[in-house]
């Protein structure tokens, strides 16, 4: 396996002064990669070095998770995506290629949408436009989530993330399951960040080639949302991996890995 350096640990601050703590790894173009709701840097740890032949890759703990602080909030996605730009500015990166997921792909639209110069070519997984044009997950994945046993929770969490047969291959440890560490009142603001979510009249405004991405069985956020983005994002095109649920980027690995490589190395 080749060496990409060690990954690097550094922190800034927001315009509002909150730390954000964020990592650097490779070399090559800078690929920053935006991790799913209440989620710190780990989710990316599956599948970060399939990026590194091409790109620096670049993560960052939400405000809230990992070892960024942890304010009371408000939190929204807009905020989040100001916490982006802080890190690409102390970082010195001009233009940066994005991958967001999840909710990482709501801040990422953001990103796009208001720093259109910032950034150079956008993937959005397993996202959705939010507000009233959105696909809703059914309200039966609301109770399963909210569960009061921990257990239960979690259980319910993965059978959303991961089929069952790919779990049967893969017993975990599993990093997309939520930044254990986050207080409560973090956790909640990220939830409300993410439910109130509404990019839609600023999705024409982005102007870099967009590649989406989603997995044909996600209930947690239904894969109609991703011909409703394709739709709304100029020059945007989108892939659906038969099969896959919301965490499509470790069960299809392999698959997603390449396209997301190709897309960001094409000269077309």
């Amino acid at each position: 396996m080749p060496d990409f350096g060690r990954r690097v640990h550094a922190s800034t601050r927001s315009t509002d002064g909150t730390i954000l703590a964020y990592q650097r790894q490779g070399s090559g173009h800078p690929l920053l990669l935006l991790a799913g709701q209440a989620n710190n840097h780990h989710w990316w740890d599956g599948v970060r070095e399939d990026f590194h032949a091409t790109h620096t890759t670049i993560t960052m703990d939400h405000r809230g998770t990992g070892e960024s602080e942890r304010p009371q909030g408000p939190y929204s996605t807009r905020q989040f995506a100001d916490d982006v730009i802080a890190v690409l500015d102390d970082l010195g990166v001009g233009s940066a290629d994005v991958y967001g997921t999840s909710m990482g792909g709501r801040v990422a639209q953001w990103v796009a949408a208001r720093h259109p110069a910032r950034v150079r070519r956008l993937v959005l997984g397993c996202t959705s436009p939010g507000g009233p044009h959105a696909v809703e997950r059914d309200t039966s994945v609301r109770r399963s989530l909210a569960q009061a046993d921990p257990k239960a929770s979690r259980d319910a969490l993965l059978d959303l993330m991961y089929t069952p047969a790919w779990l049967a291959g893969h017993p975990g440890p599993y990093t997309t399951l939520g930044d254990p560490g986050m207080p409560p009142h973090a956790r909640r603001g990220h939830l409300l960040a993410s439910n109130e979510h509404n990019a839609w009249d600023a999705l024409p405004r982005i102007s870099a080639p967009t590649l989406i991405l989603h997995g044909a069985d996600d209930r947690l956020t239904p894969p109609d949302n991703a011909p409703l983005l394709a739709a709304r994002i100029p020059d945007a095109r989108a892939h659906i991996f038969p099969g896959a649920r919301h965490a499509y980027f470790e069960e299809c690995r392999e698959e997603a890995g390449a396209l997301v490589t190709d897309f960001l190395t094409s000269r077309e």
